[in-house]
């Protein structure tokens, strides 16, 4: 997912968001999705990411986090990038595209990818929906759907396969946490209890058509729904309808970086870089070097994967409240610097702070004591194995 820096204390200089108040003059090119009034109604405080106006907060940073653990929080994630795969071949070339297995996808189903470059660096984490025996749907990082469009575009040529960026044919909307399915349940006639995690559903959803996808990153069971961008708002208000009950709330960019950091999961720009592999990140799985078509980074991927890594990612928990943050020096027990923290927050669940960092192999067992370096400060931390939250069922 798309890195975002939230808050006061963090680096600004890779992204630089910072919230800013809603007006009518901000710049014509920044896009706005088709839900901004309603937004602007609700009172959200707006941040300019990705070239998108999108919501940071509505109310609490912490309120909203606590919702989706607790209960539901509605997102609008429309600045996600989309782009459609279609044609005999179109398998094929995602699997000469991508380090996953695409062409092995069952129709209804979905799988979390990447798209890596030649020398095994990442270039974006992607979920690839199969939507026809023909047709996929790769789902990319708002600040990488462009240069995810043109790498696949290159990547295709040579297939009988058609690549289309379709960004603009689609608003996403999620709902996430233990309340979702009984929120989601009266407004479409999908049986909830039958959509399998990391599977997708042609449905409607408020009498509205929509392919309804059980994926999300929060760590929380939830749904999110895929729409033609002028149904969005009627949907979005008849789910902030059905969720009244249940406490949902609406929830910004702002939540969405401290829940799925709770989880573990990596975020593209702060874990994922093109300067480190799938393996760096604990995420080999996902590279699948047996399947029968070639792919690109292939052979950089199988010497990594036969080599092993310099650094790999973990864990930390801090014993206070201070939060290690992106860029600050990880230090073994002598205090020479080992690594460095790629994302750090005080959990909202928790209670106490957590970081993911990367340092070398001989340092990242669970239960290693390091420190990292805050503002001068040495502030010992343990080593813990990931996620540091995991919901209970």
């Amino acid at each position: 997912m798309d890195r975002v820096i939230l808050r006061s204390g963090r680096p600004t200089d890779q992204v630089g968001v910072t919230a800013v108040p809603a007006t009518r003059e901000d710049p014509v090119e920044t896009r706005r999705t088709p839900l901004h009034a309603e937004h602007e109604a609700l009172g959200a405080q707006f941040t300019d990411f990705a070239g998108w106006r999108m919501p940071l907060r509505y109310d609490s940073e912490l309120a909203e986090h606590h919702a989706v653990r607790t209960s539901a929080g509605l997102f609008d994630l429309t600045h996600m990038g989309e782009i459609v795969l279609t044609g005999p071949e179109a398998g094929r070339a995602l699997d000469h595209a991508l380090v996953g297995h695409a062409s092995a996808i069952g129709v209804g189903r979905a799988r979390y990818t990447m798209i890596c470059a030649a020398d095994g660096g990442v270039l974006d984490d992607l979920i690839v929906y199969r939507t026809g025996e023909q047709e996929y749907l790769v789902v990319a990082n708002a600040s990488n759907a462009a240069a995810v469009h043109e790498e696949l575009v290159a990547r295709a040529k040579g297939y009988d396969a058609a690549v289309e960026d379709r960004s603009a044919d689609y608003a996403l909307l999620a709902v996430q946490g233990p309340k979702a399915t009984a929120i989601l349940a009266g407004l479409t006639g999908t049986d909830l209890a039958a959509v399998k995690y990391y599977a997708s559903y042609p449905t409607e959803v408020a009498g509205r058509p929509a392919l309804l996808a059980r994926t999300g990153y929060t760590g929380e069971d939830g749904f999110e729904l895929f729409l033609a961008p002028a149904d969005a708002p009627h949907v979005w208000g008849a789910l902030l309808a059905a969720g009244a009950p249940h406490d949902l709330k609406p929830a910004g960019l702002g939540c969405r970086d401290t829940l799925r950091l709770e989880a573990g999961m990596p975020l593209y720009g702060n874990e994922l870089t093109a300067a480190r592999t799938p393996y760096h990140a604990n995420l080999g799985r996902v590279v699948k070097l047996d399947k029968p078509e070639d792919f690109v980074g292939r052979d950089a991927l199988a010497a990594v994967a036969e080599q092993g890594v310099d650094a790999r990612l973990v864990g930390l928990k801090t014993t206070s409240r201070r939060a290690p943050r992106h860029g600050y020096a990880v230090l073994d027990a002598a205090g020479a610097v080992i690594g460095e923290v790629t994302s750090g927050a005080l959990s909202p669940t928790l209670g106490y702070s957590v970081a993911l960092a990367y340092v070398p192999p001989a340092h990242a067992e669970p239960g290693t004591e390091l420190a990292v370096d805050i503002r001068g400060r040495q502030e010992p931390v343990e080593v813990v194995a990931l996620p540091f939250y995991k919901r209970n069922s």
